[in-house]
């Protein structure tokens, strides 16, 4: 019984719908009606700029770092049963679900990037630069903030078990199987980005094309 509550309490930190709190406090719009439609940090700098999108993103990292961080290693302390690892994983899981299919927003969130990027600094925070090094790589190839977010999920696992090869802490069991489920999460929550990129209708985030070819008439 005391895991199925701690599971709520972890949904229902992360459906708490930022995105669309802080524009309509900002701007008294409804991202999801704007823009992509999609109710995250991206769509947020797109319509608001960069100081809306950094409170958003910085919220939404935190509603998934706080079930992960706080509320598996006190609240579930007296479950015997469970490891505290596969708990954290747990109530991670459950607020990006929250964050992606919110109760609160009529089940219409963000892709989870922000929250997973929380439950990643709770579990193993060396490997969060290295997967923004590729996300940012990536942007800056490319201009899609779309693709960089799957690529830096599809890195995750490759540098959690490469890391203690190297001599980094090793990570425990349920962490690496979370990190491969990662990745099909992503790719899952960005199909429609994939389908704009194939037919070339995704929007690009041309500011971020340092190396972008200039061509004279």
């Amino acid at each position: 019984m005391e895991i199925i509550i701690l599971l709520i309490l972890s949904y229902s930190t992360g459906a708490i719908p930022t995105s669309i709190i802080v524009s309509k406090v900002a701007k008294n719009i409804d991202i999801r009606e704007h823009g992509s439609g999609n109710a995250g940090a991206t769509n947020v700098y797109r319509i608001l700029g960069w100081k809306y999108a950094l409170i958003v993103l910085l919220l939404d990292i935190f509603k998934a770092w706080l079930p992960t961080a706080v509320y598996a290693t006190t609240i579930s302390h007296p479950i015997s049963i469970l490891d505290t690892g596969f708990i954290q994983i747990l109530c991670g899981s459950f607020a990006v679900i929250g964050h992606t299919y919110p109760i609160f927003a009529k089940f219409k969130g963000g892709k989870g990037v922000g929250p997973l990027i929380g439950v990643l600094l709770a579990l193993f925070p060396i490997a969060f630069p290295l997967c923004l090094i590729v996300a940012i790589g990536i942007i800056i190839k490319t201009g899609y903030v779309s693709l960089g977010s799957i690529f830096a999920a599809i890195s995750l696992p490759i540098f959690i078990l490469i890391l203690p090869t190297v001599g980094i802490v090793s990570p425990n069991l349920s962490l690496v199987v979370f990190s491969l489920l990662v990745p099909w999460f992503v790719i899952y929550t960005h199909r429609s980005n994939i389908s704009r990129i194939r037919n070339g209708t995704e929007n690009r985030f041309d500011k971020a094309l340092i190396f972008k070819n200039k061509t004279t008439d």
